[in-house]
């Protein structure tokens, strides 16, 4: 009698080989994947009340997995969003054994009809200039760590960087001119390894380059006060601690969610609002989908309204009389 496949093993090469070598999926993504399965393998052993490692791929059925979404909902109080991810990493999982494993090409099926959850998408969220004016000021730029603040700050708004862009920011990734400061550009290492350029305001030039002084070019631009990397968790630190310090002299700022990504997208809306093509901001912010960079087209209610304006047309005289309340024919056809 043959015995079942266990499902450990094939977790081992999915993670270990299929996700770096095969998809060369980025190292924040391939670490969502190990989340997901450091939640299911508990969860799953629990269930069937044995070891993982003895768990053959069949009894990670779809009813578990079901339940296994159900547990993240009810439990761990997950969102729509953050199930739907999980789920998308058993279904490539799935869709890996189905294809190494063709006697499991039934069981793969199966877990891959499991159907993502329905959600109403939340209106993004971004700073007007005035907002953006009082965060940039917030910083004490009498002290070293408020320079580097207000940097990091600057920087994240005119290159609409992600955290973790600013992070793996090098001081050899900036390139400029100290004659003229106007033709400066930084060279961003965005997410999957993709490459992006965006140009720098000559401001933004100049704050960089007080603070990094004469550093080596291999130096990360952002450091601590320890002279380390600034990493994402700092600069989210950072954002927040300046958003509460803004907000007292701009009240608005208090009645948003301030985080590095929302200066990213008040970068976009205020780049589509000055006449920014649509597909410059796409490349500017490193979108590999058009599609994704739309959303800033929808949420900006100021030029929905003069879009609305220019389209307008002039007020026009009632029809009068409806043709059944017209007794005349020759009065009906004059109407006409």
């Amino acid at each position: 009698m043959n015995k079942q496949p266990l499902v450990g093993p094939r977790i081992r090469r999915f993670v270990m080989e299929y996700l770096p070598n095969d998809r060369n999926l980025a190292l924040n993504t391939q670490h969502s994947y190990r989340d997901m399965f450091c939640l299911l393998i508990p969860f799953v052993a629990e269930k069937l009340g044995r070891p993982i490692e003895k768990t053959t791929v069949s009894e990670l059925s779809a009813d578990v997995v079901s339940e296994f979404l159900k547990y993240l909902k009810d439990v761990r109080k997950c969102n729509t969003i953050t199930c739907n991810q999980r789920l998308a990493a058993i279904h490539a999982f799935a869709q890996f054994v189905g294809r190494n494993s063709p006697e499991h090409i039934e069981w793969c099926g199966k877990v891959r009809d499991i159907p993502f959850k329905r959600f109403s998408r939340t209106l993004i969220r971004y700073l007007e200039k005035p907002e953006i004016d009082a965060l940039l000021a917030a910083p004490d730029q009498r002290t070293e760590g408020g320079r580097r603040d207000h940097g990091l700050l600057l920087f994240l708004y005119n290159a609409g960087a992600r955290a973790s862009e600013a992070a793996d920011l090098r001081i050899g990734d900036l390139h400029y001119s100290k004659r003229t400061w106007n033709d400066g550009e930084v060279e961003i290492h965005g997410k999957g390894g993709k490459t992006r350029e965006c140009p720098l305001w000559p401001v933004t030039v100049r704050t960089l380059d007080a603070l990094i002084g004469n550093r080596p070019p291999d130096d990360h631009v952002f450091l601590s006060r320890l002279r380390q990397p600034l990493r994402r968790c700092g600069i989210w630190d950072c954002v927040k601690r300046h958003a509460k310090t803004a907000a007292a002299t701009m009240p608005s700022i208090a009645k948003k969610q301030v985080s590095p990504h929302i200066l990213r997208h008040s970068a976009a809306c205020h780049l589509l609002r000055s006449g920014v093509e649509l597909n410059t901001i796409r490349i500017w912010l490193g979108h590999v989908n058009i599609s994704t960079t739309n959303i800033y087209a929808q949420i900006d209610l100021e030029m929905k309204a003069k879009a609305l304006a220019a389209c307008e047309i002039a007020d026009q005289k009632p029809l009068g009389k409806r043709w059944r309340d017209q007794k005349s024919l020759m009065e009906f056809l004059r109407t006409l």
